[in-house]
């Protein structure tokens, strides 16, 4: 079971749009440093760059549309440092256990523009 979750994993992280254009070399080191309060954002995958239209503020919270469904980003999560790419991003984590509904745990978002 959990070498299939592993596969899917894989496969979902292989066709996201990254949200690091590596050849942007000059933001690399900025990308490899960024944290949030669960953690590194980059040391084990790049996030997913999202749209005006997949990210809102409600109620004073982040909130992110990902595989269609609205997902609440933890406070944490939020990255506090300047925006150096401009895009907004959000490193989500897969988590598929069969029978049972996706999950995502966001550890890492940084809001772009629109703020």
């Amino acid at each position: 079971m959990a070498t299939i979750r592993v596969v899917i994993v894989l496969l979902v992280w292989d066709f996201a749009a990254h949200a690091h254009d590596h050849s942007r070399t000059e933001l690399n080191s900025w990308f490899e440093s960024l944290k949030s309060g669960k953690g590194p954002c980059c040391s084990d995958a790049d996030g997913t760059a999202l749209s005006d239209a997949d990210w809102e503020v409600r109620d004073g919270h982040y909130r992110v549309l990902i595989n269609g469904q609205w997902w609440d980003v933890p406070d944490e999560a939020v990255i506090k440092e300047p925006n150096r790419d401009g895009r907004t991003m959000v490193w989500p984590f897969y988590n598929w256990t069969l029978g049972k509904a996706l999950q995502i745990d966001i550890r890492c978002f940084i809001p772009g523009a629109m703020m």
